[in-house]
């Protein structure tokens, strides 16, 4: 067995996606990033029922989704650290396992206090799992085949994504809202010893040991800016969430005012850090800084339009969770059918297009579903909307993700990996808190159907805007990875960078 994981460590980089390892590779990344997409999505269906089960308000609700994007969003950079250094299947695994025994914790929650606990528990493991699912890709797989095996992860994860509505709306219907959580840990119970067998370990090696250590030799980690970042997303999620029913208290201004001071100070330090969380120096990359600049404006609208949506079709055009979830399926087959091809003509044609063009048709899909009101037939109303947002969503997923990774040395791809992640992680948890807010949605709105749906119909056109400006970004900035004055500065890469997911380099570099 020795022998067998040696050789997997000395196969990084040269894994091809017609072998076997490279096969369980896919699998294993995907289930184990599919965990906590999942559970991104599929707990939006579930909302109504845990307010009538638990006797919460709304704002107990976008805590619950909240709280995990929270501890996601400000841990996932030093996941992806974590995994560079200690090596990127431990960490992974680790996450996995975190998350699965968290996840057991939200399903057995007695009030909405523990669940929205469990739920930061589980962000904490989200934040060692995901980074890693797509690292191992991108240091594991030959440069001939990465593009498409990150199209494969890309469309299989957002299969996952999309499918959780379907799959909480069956769950909340039939044994209850608890096995939405539950429904984790079989799955890690498959990922796991797939992992320990099939997957090959993978680590940073562009930093000698004893790099950046204290001492002893031993390697520091940015915890403080870790603890900084989290906190100062808290303190503005609060100040979001709780101003509808207190207005401007001193304690929501206070805490507005906090997050915001926090987030001056969290730069300040990683930019005096020697050995940061978040080193400033990658966003010299001017297709790294543009990307993740799209992902915040993509993100914010998805993770407003999806947490919004699920209630919209329950409490107002009256579906079951099951039928809610239902309503989201012509996504999930979008995703599934093309999601690889997207990869692939995003690497021919560049992520110019791809990235402004989708983000528009989403935006299109998110205005039709203005039409999704009292007794809103789904052929008719609903279909077009969903089928619309999964066009934009095959058109543009697999190349962001591609160019991101395509903008740095693949020895940071778990860095790069974590940065996108918490862009993505970080709009999502803004948006969730401050819509209700921008749409003016009183405590008690997803218990009022037409209060909720006035709300709606304020809050989907801010969403499709978003859209727009994501898409006039990426127009405007984001070019190939061969354009970008910090990437031909760069020293040459290894192997194992050539021809990143996404994007070939030009001829001759």
């Amino acid at each position: 067995m020795a022998t067998h994981r040696r050789e997997g460590v000395e196969r990084a980089g040269e894994i091809r996606l017609k072998d076997a390892t490279g096969r369980w590779m896919v699998l294993t990344t995907v289930l184990g990033s599919s965990m906590a997409m999942l559970d991104s999505t599929v707990v939006n269906v579930a909302l109504p029922r845990i307010g009538r089960d638990l006797d919460t308000d709304l704002a107990a609700l976008q805590w619950t989704v909240n709280a995990y994007m929270i501890t996601l969003a400000g841990l996932i950079l030093l996941g992806g650290a974590l995994g560079d250094r200690f090596g990127r299947r431990r960490v992974f695994l680790i996450g996995v396992i975190w998350f699965a025994v968290a996840s057991l914790a939200c399903g057995l929650a007695p009030n909405d206090i523990v669940l929205i606990a469990a739920r930061a528990l589980q962000g904490v493991g989200g934040a060692l799992l995901t980074p890693g699912s797509l690292a191992l890709i991108q240091s594991g797989f030959h440069p001939d085949d990465r593009a498409k095996a990150v199209g494969l992860w890309s469309g299989l994860g957002g299969v996952g994504a999309a499918i959780g509505p379907f799959v909480g709306g069956w769950l909340v219907d039939g044994p209850g809202w608890r096995w939405v959580f539950f429904l984790n840990v079989p799955l890690a119970l498959v990922c796991v010893p797939v992992a320990l067998r099939h997957v090959p370990e993978s680590r940073d090696t562009s930093v000698p040991e004893g790099v950046r250590a204290g001492a002893g030799g031993r390697r520091r980690f940015d915890v403080l800016g870790a603890g900084l970042g989290a906190l100062a997303l808290a303190l503005v999620t609060y100040a979001l969430i709780e101003a509808p029913s207190d207005g401007a208290s001193p304690v929501v201004i206070g805490a507005a005012v906090a997050g915001v001071v926090l987030g001056v100070v969290f730069v300040r330090v990683e930019r005096r850090r020697t050995d940061p969380m978040l080193p400033l120096s990658i966003f010299s990359s001017r297709l790294f800084t543009s990307v993740n600049l799209v992902t915040f404006c993509v993100y914010a609208a998805l993770g407003g339009f999806m947490f919004l949506a699920a209630i919209q079709l329950q409490v107002v055009a009256g579906y079951s969770a099951l039928g809610a979830g239902t309503a989201l399926l012509p996504t999930t087959v979008l995703m599934l059918l093309f999601s690889a091809k997207s990869g692939e003509l995003g690497q021919r044609i560049g992520p110019r297009v791809p990235l402004t063009v989708g983000p528009l048709i989403a935006a299109a899909g998110m205005l039709l579903m203005l039409r999704a009101g009292p007794g809103a037939s789904y052929l008719t109303d609903v279909l077009p909307a969903v089928a619309l947002l999964g066009v934009g969503l095959v058109t543009m997923v697999a190349p962001l993700t591609a160019t991101v990774l395509a903008s740095v040395d693949a020895g940071k791809a778990g860095l790069a990996s974590g940065i996108n992640n918490a862009a993505a992680r970080a709009a999502g948890l803004v948006a969730v808190a401050a819509l209700p807010l921008l749409a003016r949605m009183t405590p008690e709105a997803y218990r009022s159907a037409p209060e909720f749906e006035a709300a709606f119909r304020r809050a989907m056109p801010m969403c499709a805007g978003l859209l727009v400006i994501g898409a006039a970004l990426a127009w405007w900035q984001v070019r190939r990875p061969a354009d970008d004055p910090a990437l031909r500065r760069s020293e040459p890469r290894t192997s194992c960078a050539v021809g990143a997911p996404g994007l070939e380099p030009e001829p001759g570099r």
